[in-house]
């Protein structure tokens, strides 16, 4: 077993391998860039040591410094959480080749599943069900209207190294066709480095469900069941539970039994998470792999009674499974909420400021997991994750009752949370009869949003919005924003300014 981690991420994942790490007498070794110096996870880690500055590229993404420090600071391995470098397979391989363990999959898996074009292709090879679409990237938008006109509208255009929403736009015939494929093609090179476009048939109205994995390195593979994550907001899960209340048990032996070959068909070992669209008829269609820890984890791990960051380690250390298919049996049911410093009536935008009251929901079959503790911080830097609320029951009537009193009393001050979004979507008849969809929030809760926030590609208008909050809140910034900066269609941005 090792002695010691390098954990190269913040937050509240990085306090949950923590605490694994010491349940199992492994020394926990902290990374921090200058704006998380004060943060939770710097405080209860072992050891702690600076990265650098606050810009992601220059610490948390900085490949050479974070080996250079594993190895000056003799850490066995490193445990990446979810994000940054987790799914980076040129990171992964400089792990493997410089003697250190990653605590993680192969760079070879990442590498093949992290290509959505070839990812596609091997599930197709395998038996794996796939929405019809291509499985090489598009070259020019003529060419993806020909495909466009072959399948049916209406079509997806994805990011063929994307992930986590980006690069993907919705068409519905040929005269949106162009500027899509250019918005998607621009929105994918900037958040992936590439601009390779692939193309699939939109299913309208799916669910959004996937499966837990895990596999040693001898070739040992079992499922943890499903879980149903379409409660999201731009293509980012806001709300997860396990298990989910669409599935019969005919299905869900399918759907399991299609992830575990998913598996298997890249050689996969550690924790991994298969994804997949499932639509009316509960026909599901394989989506992509997340090579690495979820962030919606935690409903797994109350439903099972498995810690997967235990497992995690346990195989990158070389030992086997010990828990087999068999043993597993679902028991009762669990929810989860994202909480994230954000304004709900502006859009969602990233709201930043200190931790000034920080008073935790406990009780029955309650789980907090946290990055933030009375004082913290909440930089522009990074992603707005606060914390995660889990509740479990002994099924979801109990777990829902459970998770509308632990927001209640979940009480956060400094920064805007979006706490009371979930106060409505627990409310809402489509949510408690299971109904609901991947476009519940853009159907039923958007349209409750003023009129003027309704763009669906404004990321740029919330980083913006971001930055001028920091400014009127009198929070120190990197770097200057002047009038003349704003973008000059957005008058209403310049206002607030003024």
């Amino acid at each position: 077993m090792f002695n010691k981690i390098l954990i190269a991420n913040r937050g509240e994942i990085a306090v949950r391998i923590i605490k694994a790490c010491r349940e199992m007498n492994i020394t926990s070794v902290a990374i921090y860039s200058e704006a998380d110096k004060n943060s939770l996870h710097v405080r209860v880690a072992d050891e702690a040591y600076l990265i650098g500055p606050p810009p992601v590229t220059e610490s948390y993404l900085n490949k050479e410094k974070i080996i250079s420090l594993c190895k000056k600071i003799d850490a066995d391995a490193i445990h990446p959480g979810y994000g940054f470098l987790s799914e980076n397979s040129e990171f992964i391989r400089m792990v493997e080749e410089s003697g250190i363990t990653f605590i993680g999959p192969s760079s070879k898996s990442v590498e093949l599943m992290g290509e959505k074009t070839s990812a596609r292709q091997l599930m197709k090879a395998n038996n794996v069900p796939i929405v019809p679409g291509t499985t090489e990237p598009i070259d020019d938008y003529k060419s993806g209207i020909k495909i466009a006109n072959e399948i049916g509208y209406p079509v997806m255009l994805k990011a063929a190294a994307g992930g986590g929403g980006k690069g993907m736009r919705k068409v519905f015939n040929d005269s949106e066709f162009e500027e899509s494929f250019n918005r998607a093609r621009n929105e994918s090179l900037k958040a992936f480095g590439k601009s390779e476009i692939y193309l699939e048939k939109l299913i309208l109205n799916p669910k959004h469900i996937e499966v837990q994995v895990l596999a040693d390195k001898h070739g040992n593979y079992i499922h943890l069941f499903e879980r149903e994550c379409s409660i999201q907001r731009r293509h980012q899960k806001v709300i997860e539970e396990a298990p989910s209340i669409f599935i019969d048990q005919i299905t869900r032996n399918e759907i399991t039994e299609a992830a575990v070959n998913a598996a298997k068909a890249c050689g996969y070992y550690n924790a991994g998470t298969i994804e997949f669209l499932m639509d009316v008829d509960k026909k599901f269609y394989f989506l992509e792999m997340n090579t690495r820890l979820q962030v919606e984890h935690p409903v797994t791990e109350m439903i099972t009674g498995i810690d997967l960051v235990k497992e995690q380690i346990k195989i990158a250390a070389g030992l086997k499974l010990t828990i087999n298919q068999d043993d597993l049996r679902i028991n009762g049911h669990a929810i989860e909420c994202r909480i994230y410093a954000e304004d709900v009536d502006n859009n969602f935008a990233p709201s930043t400021g200190k931790i000034i009251h920080h008073r935790l929901t406990s009780g029955p079959g309650t789980r907090i997991d946290r990055g933030i503790d009375l004082m913290s911080d909440v930089p522009i830097f990074y992603d707005p994750l606060l914390s995660k609320v889990t509740t479990w029951g002994r099924n979801r009537d109990e777990a829902i009752a459970r998770m509308t009193r632990a927001l209640k009393e979940y009480q956060i001050t400094g920064v805007i949370t979006n706490i009371p979004a979930f106060n409505w979507v627990l409310k809402q008849k489509t949510f408690l009869d299971g109904t609901f969809d991947i476009n519940f929030i853009d159907n039923e809760f958007l349209p409750l949003v003023p009129d003027k926030w309704k763009d669906e590609s404004s990321s740029e208008l919330e980083e913006i919005a971001a930055l001028l909050g920091a400014l009127l809140k009198n929070k120190d910034i990197s770097g200057t924003l002047s009038k003349n900066d704003l973008p000059k269609s957005n008058q209403w941005i310049s206002q607030l300014y003024e």
